[in-house]
């Protein structure tokens, strides 16, 4: 099994002689926050939560991304939260990237190490907690859940590394998606996946659909077909897409290049 390494944001400030000029953009097709701008002096602190701070990378907004939030969370020893969600209508997904985490789902508790997941039903107590002696950061992904009469979601821990990647069909293997959370299963509308690329590897053409996405850059480096624009994108980057922003992307090289991914997905569009 291939251990991965992935980025773990040092936050900071730029020295005074650096230059303005990053790769932040806004569009109403799509937003790209790279690594560069998340920056110590854009995080919050949130009600609840002891020893944290967090770079928040969505939020529903007019002309953007509307079915979820993400968080880049950063949490000291010792800090943690016993009552993360305050809305008992959303559901929480985290991935943890650097450190180790305590967290408690339904009274079931587990020790998430970088790579591992765990998944919150909407409505359901839920705690984390960093009992290390060393920060740790995770992605924290909310959507409002879509009840579907006769399903209901179950909570999911895991850990990325320890799941065996699907190849994407006629793509040998050059393109595969870890899914963590069931994928033929129509209780949960969401997935979040880890998608991996061989460098030169691509999405070779302009993927056009209804999913959002929230993209979270975890090893590597690549370049997106956005709308019409061409991106450069590197580990710690985050991208959101709106529905409906045609998207398609190659692998850089010389590693690979991985991404956590979020999509809604198995709901009817309500009018």
């Amino acid at each position: 099994m291939t251990t991965h390494h992935y980025y773990s944001n040092p936050a900071g400030l730029p020295p005074q002689t650096d230059l303005l000029t990053d790769r932040a953009i806004v569009t109403e097709a799509y937003t790209v926050i790279p690594r560069g701008v998340l920056r110590d002096i854009v995080t919050s602190m949130l009600p609840g939560w002891a020893g944290t701070r967090a770079w928040i990378l969505n939020r529903p907004v007019p002309g953007g991304a509307s079915t979820f939030a993400q968080y880049l969370m950063d949490v000291d020893p010792g800090g943690g939260s016993g009552r993360p969600e305050e809305q008992p209508t959303v559901q929480g997904f985290i991935f943890v990237v650097s450190g180790e985490l305590s967290v408690t789902i339904d009274g079931e508790r587990r020790q998430l190490l970088p790579g591992g997941f765990a998944y919150a039903p909407a409505g359901v107590a839920w705690a984390v907690m960093n009992d290390g002696d060393a920060p740790v950061q995770f992605n924290w992904i909310r959507k409002a859940y879509q009840p579907l009469e006769g399903h209901s979601t179950e909570p999911v821990f895991g850990n990325e590394q320890e799941i065996e990647p699907v190849p994407m069909p006629d793509t040998e293997n050059r393109w595969r998606t870890t899914r963590m959370l069931p994928a033929d299963d129509l209780a949960y509308d969401m997935h979040v996946n880890v998608v991996t690329f061989e460098p030169g590897g691509s999405i070779p053409f302009t993927e056009t659909h209804v999913m959002e996405h929230g993209l979270y850059v975890l090893e590597g480096k690549g370049v997106y077909r956005l709308n019409g624009d061409w991106v450069e994108v590197q580990e710690g980057d985050f991208l959101s897409l709106r529905a409906f922003c045609p998207q398609a992307c190659y692998a850089g090289g010389p590693s690979n290049f991985r991404y956590l991914l979020y999509k809604d997905v198995n709901r009817q569009i309500m009018l």
